[in-house]
């Protein structure tokens, strides 16, 4: 497949490089082509494409939203709606807030009963949102290599076909995948980055995933 990052961040170009060793192309985007992280990783990655978020937009057949969650919105305006209509987009913003974290807990800046993933799924309702990926490191997100195990990532999303083609993305990443349902299950699935990152900030921990035992 073609698929466009929107996010040229540390996840945007670790999942940009996992998707070229999947052997897609891929183009990685930030609000400015001349970005200097963005020119790095052209630079360094010869086979990869780099662009605006809108021409990242037309350009993928898949896109993966990994910008910060305060800009998603933004981003999302700024890659054209026109552009995103019918598309899956894999969504890896978490709602962190600018507040530091208190003993360890990051702030969010939604509430228990609301998610990220619902404003942005109502914010552009003809693309086809499926949260991925937010609930563990970047550095750990392609091929995790974990005690001999197999890592679970939650998604949900409303569209069936979307969460399988999420699914077999994830398989190839070296995931197993468990699908939490529709939307408004972001509300579960996005607060794990906050428990995810809790040993990070207390223990300098931060090569850990979630298993789900059956």
């Amino acid at each position: 497949m073609k698929i466009g990052i929107i996010g040229s961040g540390a996840v945007g170009q670790t999942l940009a490089t996992g998707f070229l060793n999947e052997n897609h192309e891929v183009m990685l985007s930030s609000r400015s082509s001349s970005k200097p992280e963005l020119v790095k990783w052209r630079e360094t990655t010869p086979s990869g494409k780099t662009g605006s978020f809108r021409e990242a937009a037309e350009f993928g057949d898949l896109l993966v939203l990994a910008t910060g969650g305060a800009v998603a919105k933004e981003a999302l305006e700024m890659a054209g709606k026109d552009n995103l209509r019918g598309k899956v987009i894999i969504d890896v913003t978490n709602p962190i807030d600018k507040l530091p974290p208190e003993n360890g807990v990051l702030r969010f800046f939604t509430e228990i009963n609301s998610s990220l993933m619902e404003q942005l799924q109502r914010f552009v309702p003809e693309a086809k949102f499926v949260k991925a990926f937010n609930s563990v490191g970047n550095n750990l997100m392609y091929k995790p290599d974990l005690a001999d195990d197999v890592p679970t990532m939650f998604i949900c999303g409303n569209d069936d076909a979307a969460k399988k083609t999420v699914k077999d993305i994830l398989t190839s990443f070296g995931w197993e995948t468990e699908d939490m349902g529709k939307v408004e299950a972001a509300r579960a699935i996005e607060p794990l980055c906050i428990l995810w990152c809790i040993p990070g900030f207390l223990r300098n921990e931060w090569s850990h995933a979630f298993k789900l035992l059956k």
